[in-house]
């Protein structure tokens, strides 16, 4: 299914203030419901490599991997979706990549990048990431973080040794406690969300989010919600108002209507309650 007319899409990044080139890369391809963003680091063009790797290779597993899937399945295993399994393996193969590029290039030892990877269908997206790149939720004039951080400061929170306020105040800032391309093997965290006509969703770098706190996204968001240039465009111009200390990315999806399958699990069971009301 072509998921064009049913989801807008809109990408946008900018190298910030401060830094000489962007390490951040992106791709979209509205068509398969597919949004990808990577934050590398490392040395000098480095972290350009391995956010770059990251998201071409993640692209091309999933836009060959999906040709061959058996849609509307789930994995007994798992639990997952054969969607979710699909995206959880490109990301691994991007680790391996990377990995790979930096111990055989001198130029690339110790590079890594964070991703988020996010796949629409059938009333649903899939969430595959590791890093401190965040996927945001806006709904019902909501706005709510989907993923949670790989960082220092997130892993200090859960532990209960700080307060959100104590870890913001205590401890360095992206420091991230997974990274592709760091390791031979790496955990990817999958989320499957439930999706709504209306709905808007945000990935970016934490150029943003380091820059711009929660409650000017959710502003920002809500004023622009009809016109996400508009709204990128927006969020940019406050990180770097703000100091722009690193490179900015985001990636803006907003539903326009409901793209279940005919054949999907939803549809099925609706189906079956209006033939027993028939």
């Amino acid at each position: 299914m072509d998921l064009s007319s049913k989801i807008n899409i809109v990408n946008l990044s900018d190298v910030g203030r401060k830094r000489p080139h962007n390490e951040d890369s992106t791709v979209t391809d509205a068509s398969m419901g597919l949004v990808i963003l990577a934050d590398g680091m490392g040395g000098y063009k480095a972290g350009e490599v391995a956010s770059a790797l990251a998201v071409t290779s993640i692209q091309h597993e999933i836009s060959t991997g999906i040709r061959h899937l058996k849609t509307g399945r789930v994995d007994k295993v798992t639990g997952y979706s054969y969607e979710s399994l699909l995206i959880r393996d490109a990301i691994l193969y991007a680790n391996d990549i990377i990995f790979g590029t930096a111990q055989t290039d001198p130029q690339c030892q110790g590079m890594g990048t964070t991703i988020v990877t996010g796949l629409f269908y059938n009333d649903t997206l899939t969430i595959g990431y590791v890093g401190d790149s965040r996927l945001y939720r806006l709904r019902n004039n909501k706005l709510q973080q989907i993923t949670k951080d790989h960082s220092l400061q997130q892993e200090l929170i859960d532990r209960g040794l700080y307060t959100v306020e104590e870890a913001l105040a205590k401890t360095p800032k992206n420091l991230v406690t997974r990274a592709l391309g760091i390791d031979a093997k790496v955990q990817v965290d999958i989320m499957e969300e439930q999706v709504l006509p209306r709905d808007i969703f945000l990935l970016c770098s934490d150029g943003l989010t380091d820059m711009v706190n929660d409650e000017e996204i959710h502003l920002t968001l809500s004023k622009y919600s009809a016109n996400l240039v508009q709204a990128g465009q927006e969020l940019i111009r406050l990180a770097n108002s703000y100091g722009g200390k690193d490179n900015i990315s985001v990636i803006l999806a907003s539903i326009r209507e409901s793209y279940a399958r005919p054949n999907g699990l939803f549809n099925q069971i609706k189906n079956r309650i209006l033939d027993v009301r028939g």
